[in-house]
Parts: C-alpha cells; structure tokens; sequence
C-alpha cells in the first residue's frame, strides 16, 4: 500500500486546514490507519488514529477538540482536519496504516507498516 499525505502548507494562527492521505488500493479500508507529526527536533509523535472496522477515532490528548479525523472508504481516504493552529502544531504530519492493529497499539509507530511521505503544515503570523 502507498499512502500519499497532502494538504499542508503556511497558515496564520486560528486558521484551519485539511489533511489528505490518499492510500492505493482498497485494503485501506480494512487497515488501522494514524496521523502522526514530527516537530524540527523533535520525535515524532502520535496525534490521531482510526483502528480497522472501527469508526470511533482516538486523539492525543493536546489535540482533542482541535483536531478530527475521518475516513472514506469510497475514495480510500482519510482526513485529517485542524482547527484553531498554534504556532506548536508547525510540524510534517504523515499519515500511517496497517493491517492487524490492536487497540494497545494504536499510539506506537512501531506498530504501523505503511507510510507517506509526510506533509509540511507552518503556523506562523
């Protein structure tokens, strides 16, 4: 599976954007898929993440209420909306998937397989 991951870009604080991660083929649908962002110098970290069949998405906790993802299945797509960025949300986002995933793993980047190539969101006035 290929993942692509698009939509980043520079953005004022309090603006919003759209995270794409288009997958290529239709197993996607069937996959745990996660959103994670990597800060300059920092690790890379989780923010999100759908488990397989299942449609009740999980968030690290700094993003709840700011940050929403969804899937279509119909495109094999998921997205991932922000809302109200902050200067600390500048990071490259990239998107994972893998088949098999528990709920236990959802967090760890060990657990994913398959990865984009990440896009570059900047928050700056």
């Amino acid at each position: 599976v290929q993942l692509q991951a698009s939509g980043g870009g520079l953005v004022q604080p309090g603006d919003s954007l759209r995270l794409s991660c288009a997958a290529s083929e239709r197993s996607f649908r069937s996959y745990g898929v996660a959103w994670f962002r990597q800060a300059p110098g920092k690790e890379r970290e989780f923010v999100g993440a759908f488990k397989q069949n299942n449609g009740n998405p999980i968030y690290e906790d700094s993003v709840k209420g700011r940050f929403t993802i969804s899937r279509d299945n119909a495109k094999n797509t998921v997205y991932l909306q922000i809302n109200s960025l902050r200067p600390e949300d500048t990071a490259v986002y990239y998107c994972a998937a893998s088949s098999g995933i528990i709920t236990s793993q959802l967090r760890s980047r060990e657990a994913y397989y398959y990865w984009g190539q990440g896009t570059q969101v900047t928050v700056s006035s």
